[in-house]
């Protein structure tokens, strides 16, 4: 499942240092930990999400044998902030952030979640079943197109970054009419980008993946209403980091337990799915990320 809202941290006070016991001539690979400060899965619209974040700080708390604080708050840069200060030992962070935390922080990847089911998460660009000579990225060229929201990465970001890359665009001008496109519209939703394709609106459209068969199964449209001409590279989940200096075996011991964590409900509360995991995060998870960042001239936040 891809993680579709922003979760974002804010910090308030964090009381004292995270590594206590320890002299300052003490390399990090020796520190004694006693407390680990985290931040948890935040989903205020969900009444079951404090008792099972609770959960699942008593859980690390028992497998680590140390003390577990939670943090909670609001800005990603806050957040990665803290951390570099050491006050923050585990942070969540989005894609974007991802490479803003490791260059400010000096982050290291720990995990990330799997999927649902086995389709990995694209954007896909798409075209109405009466349009048979759009085969390409490049015959878009003169089409009327749509977006879904500046805001959004698989509605926006990503398959903006493909056509630029792919075919050499301007980045600034993608959207100006008659550069590429003969005008490009924002539909607010991906499933009004759909449905706009089918009715005849838009002549092309970039919208997540997934949202197609939900829309198939929810009979708003028929298979072959629609026409698959390109994909952009799998868009990854967000991921848990964790401070560098943190001694090996801390480390060791963290990752094992978010990858051997196996409340149901918990993933079912936070992540819509009992079948969803823990997995190992790697800096080539997040390498489609970069690329997408580059390619319109922002940065990670």
């Amino acid at each position: 499942m891809k993680i579709s809202k922003v979760f974002l941290v804010t910090l308030a006070t964090l009381g004292s240092a995270m590594l206590a016991g320890c002299s300052q001539k003490e390399s990090a690979s020796t520190k004694k930990v006693e407390e680990l400060t985290i931040v948890q899965m935040q989903d205020e619209n969900n009444p079951n999400a404090g008792e099972k974040n609770e959960g699942f700080r008593k859980d690390m708390e028992k497998s680590l044998g140390i003390k577990i604080n939670e943090a909670e708050g609001m800005e990603y840069s806050v957040g990665i902030e803290a951390m570099k200060s050491g006050k923050i030992d585990v942070l969540l962070v989005t894609p974007m952030s991802y490479w803003q935390a490791k260059e400010v922080a000096n982050a290291e990847p720990l995990v990330t979640t799997t999927s649902m089911g086995s389709t990995p998460y694209k954007t896909v660009f798409i075209v109405g079943k009466k349009d048979t000579k759009t085969k390409s990225l490049e015959d878009l060229k003169g089409k009327s197109f749509a977006f879904v929201d500046q805001a959004s990465s698989s509605g926006y970001m990503y398959p903006k970054s493909t056509l630029i890359n792919q075919l050499k665009l301007e980045s600034d001008k993608l959207e100006s009419p008659g550069y590429f496109f003969k005008n490009v519209a924002f539909s607010g939703k991906h499933d009004s980008s759909i449905m706009g394709v089918v009715k005849g609106d838009y002549d092309a459209a970039a919208v997540a993946a997934q949202i197609i068969p939900q829309l198939v199964q929810a009979g708003m449209i028929k298979e072959g209403d629609i026409r698959q001409i390109a994909e952009t590279e799998e868009i990854p989940n967000a991921a848990f980091i964790v401070r560098s200096d943190l001694p090996k075996e801390t480390k060791k011991k963290l990752k094992e337990f978010y990858l051997n964590y196996e409340n149901k409900e918990y993933f079912k509360t936070f992540y819509g799915s009992e079948s969803v995991r823990f997995t190992e995060a790697k800096d080539s998870d997040y390498e489609s990320t970069k690329k997408m960042l580059e390619a319109l001239n922002i940065k990670g936040e």
